[in-house]
């Protein structure tokens, strides 16, 4: 969705003339309403929803398993790298050690052996007391009694790392956002790593991550500005930029979004994780525009309405390219048709238009002028009610 800023409203008298007697057919009379050709500073934008986040958020679990043993952190807890979080039951895992130290000492035990008939079975073949095979077979011994225990001194330094893991530390600074277990509570991680833990690394930097449909998606660039608000403050606006448009889109029910990142600074760190944005990437602002009431673009007065002299330039308008028009769209292809009160008679002007949302459109080219008075809708009998299909007037 497109939006526009203004940065003045025309005047209670401008108003106060809007409905005018233009014409009759037959005995009815028919009333125009119109709204004043103003100029001013506009603003384009294109707007949607997004969750704010961390930059950083570091799920923190475990490589063993066990029975949680002690924590040292809750939530909001603010941690430094290293800092211990948690503790799993380590008697498991310290027994598989002492195990694994016994059968080290029995390893380089048979090994110092091998090796010691290995060089006893080399000074009697030396000598010719035993052949040449009884002197392999000793060697291999000891090339064999080795390997064990270089295999008994990786199974515990194995054993030692997952000891060390029943400590749970904090991989970076931050601050503990979720913590997912308690005291008592048995984690598995048999097939995949549980997560005990999430922390945001810096609350000071946070990122909002927005969607945006593929009709706005085309006019965002890295590093324009945002604007935002969220539930929490809703008379405060938060400036931001864009930092990253990234290209996997997002389909469901056959409407195409991508992912729009905002780059967030949170010095008081009153923006929260998880708190719902309402974002306006600014496109365009230009000062001193031309613009005129969206209404006027799509109001198109019926032939039998019109006095003669202008039904004609009423008729060669007519495919100008006013049908189809949908308020929101940024950019129209080719001229398009407004109409003008002159000299109590609608005229036709050809006109470029703009930027424009639901509200106003810019005018690149065209007769138009600042104070024109143009048609956006058409009254009944005296100025009553607005005829059926004329559009609701929202001034701007």
């Amino acid at each position: 969705m497109s939006g526009v800023s203004r940065a003045r409203a025309p005047s209670g008298a401008v108003l106060a003339a809007g409905l005018l007697l233009a014409g009759c057919s037959g005995s009815k009379q028919v009333a125009y309403l119109t709204a004043p050709v103003e100029r001013g500073d506009l603003t384009v934008t294109v707007s949607a929803t997004g969750t704010l986040n961390p930059v950083t958020l570091v799920n923190v679990g475990t490589q063993v398993s066990g029975t949680v043993k002690s924590l040292n952190v809750d939530f909001n807890s603010r941690v430094q790298r290293d800092e211990v979080l948690a503790r799993l039951d380590e008697r498991t895992y310290l027994a598989a050690v002492h195990q694994s130290e016994a059968s080290l000492a029995s390893a380089t035990a048979s090994r110092d052996l091998a090796r010691a008939n290995a060089r006893r079975s080399g000074d009697l073949y030396a000598k010719g007391y035993v052949s040449r095979q009884d002197l392999e077979t000793a060697q291999q011994q000891a090339a064999s009694a080795a390997a064990q225990r270089d295999l008994a001194l990786a199974q515990l330094d194995r054993d030692r790392a997952n000891l060390g893991y029943t400590v749970i530390r904090s991989p970076v600074g931050g601050v503990v956002v979720s913590r997912e277990v308690d005291v008592g509570q048995t984690v598995a991680a048999s097939f995949q790593t549980p997560t005990l833990f999430k922390i945001a690394q810096d609350l000071a930097k946070m990122q909002i991550d927005s969607s945006f449909a593929e009709a706005d998606v085309g006019g965002i660039r890295v590093g324009q500005p945002v604007r935002f608000t969220v539930d929490a403050f809703p008379d405060r606006i938060f400036d931001g930029a864009v930092r990253q448009v990234r290209l996997n889109p997002t389909t469901v029910q056959n409407v195409v979004t991508y992912d729009v990142v905002v780059a967030v600074d949170n010095p008081d760190q009153i923006l929260l994780p998880g708190m719902t944005a309402y974002v306006n990437v600014v496109l365009s602002a230009r000062r001193a525009v031309l613009a005129v009431p969206n209404a006027a673009l799509r109001f198109k007065p019926a032939e039998a309405a019109m006095p003669a002299a202008a039904a004609a330039p009423a008729a060669a308008a007519a495919g100008a390219g006013t049908a189809g028009h949908a308020p929101g769209v940024r950019r129209a292809a080719g001229p398009r048709a407004i109409y003008v009160l002159r000299n109590g008679a609608p005229v036709a002007v050809q006109v470029r238009v703009g930027g424009t949302d639901r509200r106003v459109t810019e005018v690149l080219e065209g007769d138009l002028k600042a104070g024109d008075a143009v048609i956006i809708g058409v009254g009944g009998a005296g100025g009553g009610a607005s005829a059926a299909g004329a559009p609701r007037v929202r001034m701007f």
